[in-house]
């Protein structure tokens, strides 16, 4: 049960292959549309971020709910967090170098009133939609996701060396404090690094929207390390019990990100007001097959997957149902970038797949690494024993 997971030549390899493939991407994308390769690495580079940021908000709710039956994957989760460090490296090189290509609030003819192009709608918002505020925040927000997340993790480890019930105490007060932050600091990231793309639209529903999306993809790729883990004889302790846990969370948020999705869409639709409906009219007119293929791919196909009670506790059809959850919700946040930065000259090609295979290879690497940090199982979690017995 003490068993520490170790990298070997192929676990570093392979992610490295995949990164070296990234870096080709989006090379090429510089050197064929600047405005694309923005685009490219802002999508990936924030899908992956918020995935990290889900394994923190995993490990957090499961502390402050107290429940045991997660103890026993909770390593898995905390080791994905580790990514947030190179999420927000590149969030603030993209935001430094490639804000003229992706945000158009940030260009100053739109302030000017002797100029053509002035815009009262961005004016009105300039108190919010400018550089200097929006660079704060986006620190502001690493620092927040970040710090709780080596917070927790440390406090995580010193357990296994002590013993002590006061790690546990404070761990609950952290995921606490945590909870509270993120439930803010998620919708307004959401806000400023996607919704300001398409700065004169706007949602109540975007901020909800986002988070169940990225807490639905963290699930699903939390599940595939689990089940990597555990055919690799590392988590032996994982049973059927546990991953139909984790395929109960991955199914009803599944249904959950459709919920808000078509509520999103049918609000404005039927209110019918221009300032609203100017964000499904582009998306309608040059990304309709994709847009459609959101429901598909993201509700209809987790829901058959996963549907039955036996499905949640097969691991081929858990592997399948992760997948498809990932791979769909890629193409959600590909659908909430490219129409506000590239229009209707999108693309799906080797700079698109070349760049989300390069930071698949980093997520990878990077958790690798901290799940080989430390032992797979949280020996002296006061829970222990309740995840080892857990049965359902």
């Amino acid at each position: 049960m003490d068993t520490n997971y170790t990298l070997t030549k192929n676990n570093k390899t392979i992610p490295m292959i995949m990164m070296a493939i990234g870096v080709v991407a989006i090379v090429m994308g510089f050197m064929t549309d600047t405005t694309r390769a923005w685009a490219v690495l802002l999508h990936n580079n924030f899908y992956f971020t918020a995935i990290a940021l889900a394994g923190t908000f995993f490990v957090a709710v499961q502390y402050v709910a107290q429940a045991g039956w997660a103890v026993g994957i909770k390593r898995v989760p905390e080791a994905m967090g580790g990514f947030l460090k190179y999420g927000a490296i590149g969030m603030i090189l993209i935001f430094a170098f490639g804000h003229e290509h992706l945000y158009f609030w940030t260009h100053n003819e739109y302030y000017d009133p002797n100029n053509p192009a002035y815009d009262h709608i961005l004016v009105g918002k300039h108190g919010f939609l400018n550089i200097p505020f929006f660079s704060v925040r986006m620190v502001l927000y690493f620092l927040i996701w970040i710090g709780f997340t080596m917070l927790l993790r440390k406090e995580s480890l010193q357990e296994d060396v002590d013993g002590s019930l006061d790690h546990f105490r404070k761990s609950v007060k952290l995921g606490a404090i945590f909870l509270i932050l993120f439930a803010v600091t998620s919708s307004t990231s959401a806000w400023d690094f996607l919704m300001s793309i398409d700065s004169h639209w706007f949602s109540t529903l975007f901020g909800w929207y986002t988070f169940i999306g990225l807490f639905v993809s963290g699930l699903a790729t939390m599940c595939m390390f689990i089940l990597y883990l555990k055919l690799k004889g590392y988590m032996e302790h994982v049973r059927e019990d546990h991953l139909h846990d984790v395929g109960k969370f991955m199914f009803a948020f599944s249904v959950f990100w459709t919920y808000l999705w078509f509520s999103q869409f049918m609000l404005i639709w039927y209110a019918n007001l221009p300032e609203e409906v100017v964000y499904f009219k582009v998306r309608w007119e040059h990304y309709r097959t994709l847009w459609i293929g959101n429901f598909m791919i993201n509700f209809i196909a987790p829901f058959l997957v996963l549907m039955t009670r036996d499905a949640k506790r097969q691991i081929r059809i858990l592997w399948v149902g992760g997948v498809i959850i990932f791979i769909g919700h890629w193409f959600d946040v590909f659908v909430m970038v490219m129409p506000g930065t590239v229009g209707k000259d999108w693309h799906l090609g080797f700079i698109e797949f070349g760049t989300m295979i390069g930071y698949l290879g980093l997520f990878i690497w990077s958790t690798l690494h901290e799940l080989a940090k430390a032992p797979l199982v949280a020996k002296n979690h006061p829970m222990l024993e309740e995840t080892l017995h857990h049965h359902i």
